[in-house]
């Protein structure tokens, strides 16, 4: 089975861009309900991820409210250990594998660019719905 049949594209997906300040990350997430969002850099590269406790624990510890974070890009502060991400093109055994320990997979093509998520939730409907 193609991986393309669970994906969620690109302009279906929040995420947001490395150089957004953290102030524009919370209302983004805020807005989407959200407690993790992929960041991408301005070429469309899938560089990392950020949680609401990254931006939560980063304001904490510099003494920051919500309107001195306006000037702050989440470039400084984003998960540096992103979620795994896949290709296009793998397996959907690496697929399954990825999605028992994320909630969802990031989805990059040939050069790394991001074109979409697949969710667990889209795994378990399917699965659910197999099983009838």
């Amino acid at each position: 089975m193609n991986i393309l049949f669970f994906l969620t594209p690109k302009s279906e997906v929040a995420y947001l861009y490395d150089d957004f300040s953290v102030r524009q990350a919370l209302e983004k997430m805020e807005f989407h309900h959200y407690s993790r969002i992929p960041v991408l850099n301005r070429d469309g590269d899938y560089v990392g991820d950020i949680t609401e406790g990254d931006l939560l624990w980063f304001i904490k510890k510099n003494g920051l409210n919500f309107k001195s974070v306006e000037n702050v890009s989440i470039k400084e502060i984003y998960n540096q250990r992103p979620l795994e991400k896949i290709k296009i093109d793998a397996d959907i055994l690496d697929l399954l594998n990825i999605i028992t320990k994320q909630n969802y997979v990031p989805i990059v093509d040939d050069r790394n660019k991001f074109i979409g998520i697949v969710t667990r939730a889209k795994i378990i409907s399917y699965l659910k719905d197999k099983s009838r």
